[in-house]
């Protein structure tokens, strides 16, 4: 970015004043120059990431659309060769790179869910001990899911 710009993503008083403007107009925009005067430097990269992925994307679909036989030949049979071996080779590599992935976020999952009931059976047994003291002390509200808590000042 240059920095001579008039509006660039910096505290200079035309964004600040666009910004004021923004938000007196309507409260998204100047909730969406406030997002660009902060993290608006991070913008190029970004654009940077988004064409580099299309990028890959439309390679990919080119390559899904056209077998290994239809690419094209250079004349030099050892050569053509040895290209189709080393490309069917990485397809095979990045197919095993795939399911081990898969494999890898499916256990990622059950980890999750793992820590996540054991967190739940504490909160549950935790409650049905609070609950069970409640009914020790008298206070009768053996179905009722708030703590009876009493304030300094007795109430």
């Amino acid at each position: 970015m240059t920095q001579t710009a008039l509006i660039r993503p910096a505290w200079t008083p035309a964004t600040i004043g666009l910004m004021v403007l923004g938000f007196i107009v309507f409260w998204p925009l100047g909730l969406a120059m406030l997002a660009y005067i902060l993290w608006g430097d991070r913008l190029e990269g970004f654009k940077g990431d988004v064409n580099r992925a299309t990028d890959q994307m439309a390679k990919s679909w080119g390559r899904c659309s056209r077998s290994a036989t239809m690419s094209p030949r250079t004349g030099n049979v050892a050569f053509d060769d040895w290209r189709e071996a080393e490309l069917k080779r990485i397809e095979e590599e990045r197919r095993k790179l795939d399911e081990m992935r898969q494999e890898f976020d499916d256990y990622l999952r059950e980890l999750r869910r793992a820590k996540d009931q054991k967190e739940f059976d504490e909160f549950m047994a935790q409650r049905a001990r609070d609950m069970d003291a409640d009914a020790d002390n008298g206070n009768g509200a053996r179905g009722s899911s708030v703590p009876n808590v009493k304030g300094s000042d007795g109430l």
